[in-house]
């Protein structure tokens, strides 16, 4: 499973949304939440269309109008969402849940590489189905104001320097720098379940 530019921006717009909900914002104009992520306007109101169409978002209309969670970010997994606009989690059809194609493989009960990829597509939906935006909205708030960010959406962040200027900047030192090394503890389960080990 890989996750396309679509399923991230989704995403991440939703996981705004749950932000803007937290700091007492009731709707996010679209242009905000592409600003914010700096995300291509246009690609994202079509994905916004889709995920208001599949229940996830409520929009407004008008000068004043915007978008906003249509449910409680404790009742969205990260996996109904991926399913959504990606597809299926399983990295080969033979061993999908929601939409089953049969292999090539002669002997299907007894191939390794599909009990492999069982494996795969379990842990996946396992992570992906256990956790919901609202997870992931608290670890990330969390996160930033352990760091002093002002959070997005909140009156705190209109006074602080824009992110457009403060990621040119640190894309420039990117280039002449190493990619940075992800440790553990930075993802959402560590944060979640201190003890979790994958």
């Amino acid at each position: 499973m890989k996750l396309s530019k679509k399923g991230e921006y989704a995403l991440r717009s939703l996981i705004n949304l749950g932000i803007a909900a937290e700091v007492g914002r009731s709707l996010v104009q679209v242009s905000e939440l592409a600003d914010n992520e700096q995300l291509p306007v246009k690609f994202l109101e079509q994905i916004m269309q889709a995920l208001k169409e599949a229940g996830f978002v409520q929009s407004a209309r008008g000068k004043f109008g915007g978008y906003r969670l249509a449910k409680p970010a404790n009742k969205i997994t990260i996996g109904s969402v991926v399913r959504l606009i990606d597809g299926p989690l399983a990295p080969i059809g033979c061993v999908s849940q929601t939409a089953y194609e049969k292999c090539t493989c002669p002997d299907e009960e007894h191939c390794g590489l599909r009990m492999l990829m069982l494996d795969v597509r379990n842990a996946i939906a396992g992570i992906l189905d256990r956790y919901t935006l609202a997870d992931v909205v608290d670890v990330t708030l969390r996160k930033l104001r352990r760091n002093g960010v002002p959070l997005p959406f909140s009156p705190e962040a209109k006074s602080a320097p824009p992110i457009r200027r403060l990621a040119r900047h640190s894309r420039r030192s990117a280039r002449h720098a190493r990619s940075p090394r992800l440790d553990a503890a930075e993802g959402v389960l560590h944060q979640l379940l201190p003890d979790y080990t994958i």
